[in-house]
C-alpha cells in the first residue's frame, strides 16, 4: 500500500466477525475499493494478505490483490505494497499453492461424502 492508502477492517455487529471479513482500501486517487479477505498466509518469514475486490472490473476478472501484512503493537492491521519482483513471485507462488491445496481438500471432501 502506498503511504496515503488506507485500510479499514469491517467487523460485524457488536464486534463479532461477519461471515466474510471485508476491507476498504482507499487508493491514491481517493477512490475506495471494497474487498473480501481471502486469507492471511505466510510466505518465507513474513505474512501476506490476499484481497478480492467485490465490484468493478477487477472483481469481474477475479483479480486478487496481494499485500504484505503486519499488525502494530495495538493489533491494528497494516498493509504494504510488495515492491520487489522476487518477493512478489514468492508470494504469488505461495498463494497459488494455498489455492491448489484448498481445491484438493474440496475434492477429497466431496469424495468422502459420496462414500
Amino acid at each position: 500500500m502506498k503511504d496515503n492508502e488506507k485500510f479499514n477492517c469491517n467487523l460485524g455487529e457488536n464486534g463479532e466477525e461477519p461471515e466474510e471479513t471485508t476491507v476498504t482500501l482507499t487508493l491514491d486517487d481517493d477512490t475506495t475499493l471494497e474487498c473480501v479477505v481471502i486469507n492471511i498466509f505466510k510466505a518465507g518469514d513474513k505474512e501476506y494478505i490476499a484481497l478480492l475486490p467485490m465490484e468493478g472490473p477487477a472483481a469481474e476478472e477475479g483479480e486478487v490483490y496481494l499485500y504484505r501484512y503486519t499488525e502494530d503493537a495495538d493489533g491494528q492491521p497494516n498493509l504494504e505494497n510488495i515492491e520487489d519482483d522476487d518477493e512478489f513471485e514468492i508470494v504469488s507462488e505461495a498463494f497459488d499453492e494455498m489455492l491448489d491445496a484448498a481445491e484438493y481438500d474440496e475434492i477429497v471432501g466431496e469424495d468422502e461424502l459420496e462414500d
